[in-house]
């Protein structure tokens, strides 16, 4: 008989405490005129369960999907790889006429032509139509290489491929247990920093921070898009010795602990402040200003955070959210916002290590990088105004 998943059980638990929280809300209401980013607004609070049941029924639709693409098991898996091969020829040819296009046939100066008379309207129309067709490829090819690599992950890291790995005998008995509480929790703390410093699995965890409310209600805004990715594997415990029931107890503890530290109600618990992830450190991490960002990603303990140099305490009054706002409550756009945003960088990156520099570089250069390749607008520049 299955073991029930002690995250589905916690749901009444769960429910109960908002219920709590909003009633706390009402005994203590704002001040007037006070927008209060912990209280509860009726379309984010739809919005963030509903990205929670989502989360909860994506693996059993994205887990089969990855292991069916895995490359040379099935039909279906070659078809990523052949996709990413021949996209990748496509986009570097494209590369090579449209350099020579722009470069090699010197686009003329203005008020003259080329040497071989053909006008300048008609070389920028070449090179337009070979960037815009090597921008569907580079994304194919990117794509697909994602989802191989993120398949072949999947399937080699997974728990129980790394117990059959394993020289050691499975461990039972209340040590085997909490060594796989803190070994998952030690793996959730280098998992959640990639998270924020690379596009590919912030693309994934974004969705836990486009909310700009910070209530109980905010925990359960949960990614659709786990199994689309590559991270450090817990299947590592395995590897340990720990049984695959204590793994998956292990997993279901820390993110029911995750639950209770996304509330503005709880101010301090004092000196556990120094051990624990709290609702003061948790905040921080959920904040958007510049002295917030990629800061306390531990679950349980904060340890890790001392321990690694990124623990910052909660100072200055948190603004929640994104560095830029998505402003919407649309489910499909929570969900994959980023990953358009990626696409749409890809399609527009002139060289191969941009491409690849919008998948797997961080959030930070990539917009940086975005606004280096943008188009300049020729707008006229306002004199400064004294004042």
């Amino acid at each position: 008989m299955q073991r029930p998943d002690l995250t589905v059980l916690a749901i009444p638990a769960f429910v109960g405490a908002m219920g709590a929280e909003f009633w706390w809300q009402r005994k203590h209401p704002a001040a007037p005129g006070e927008d209060r980013a912990g209280d509860y607004e009726l379309n984010d609070t739809i919005a963030s369960p509903a990205m929670g049941v989502g989360s909860l029924i994506a693996p059993f639709v994205t887990g089969p999907i990855i292991h069916r693409l895995y490359p040379g098991r099935t039909r279906a898996g070659n078809v990523p790889v052949g996709l990413g091969v021949a996209a990748g020829v496509a986009t570097t040819v494209g590369d090579v006429l449209r350099r020579r296009a722009d470069h090699g046939g010197r686009l003329p100066e203005a008020g003259t032509l080329p040497s071989d008379q053909t006008p300048a309207t008609t070389v920028r129309s070449r090179v337009d139509a070979l960037g815009l067709m090597t921008s569907g490829s580079a994304v194919a090819a990117v794509g697909s290489s994602a989802v191989a690599a993120a398949s072949i992950w999947a399937v080699q890291t997974s728990a129980t491929k790394l117990a059959e790995r394993s020289p050691l005998s499975m461990r039972s008995g209340t040590a085997a247990y909490l060594i796989a509480i803190a070994g998952w929790d030690f793996i959730y703390y280098w998992n959640h920093r990639l998270s924020h410093e690379s596009r590919w699995l912030w693309a994934v965890h974004v969705v836990h921070h486009s909310s700009e409310r910070y209530n109980l209600s905010t925990a359960l805004r949960q990614p659709v898009a786990d199994g689309v990715t590559m991270a450090v594997p817990y299947g590592l415990l395995a590897l340990l010795g720990i049984p695959p029931r204590y793994i998956e107890d292990a997993r279901a503890i820390n993110l029911i602990y995750q639950f209770w530290i996304h509330t503005e109600a709880v101010k301090s618990i004092g000196w556990l402040e120094k051990l624990l992830n709290t609702p003061s450190h948790h905040r921080a991490h959920h904040g958007s200003q510049r002295q917030y960002l990629d800061i306390n990603h531990g679950s349980i303990l904060i340890l890790w955070d001392k321990l690694f140099g990124t623990f910052e305490p909660e100072v200055e009054r948190v603004r929640y959210g994104l560095t830029r706002n998505i402003e919407t409550y649309n489910l499909g756009t929570i969900a994959t916002h980023e990953w358009r945003a990626i696409a749409s960088d890809i399609a527009s990156s002139p060289t191969w290590s941009d491409r690849f520099g919008f998948l797997l570089r961080g959030p930070g250069w990539a917009y940086e990088r975005r606004d280096e390749l943008a188009p300049p607008t020729h707008e006229p520049v306002s004199a400064p105004v004294a004042g």
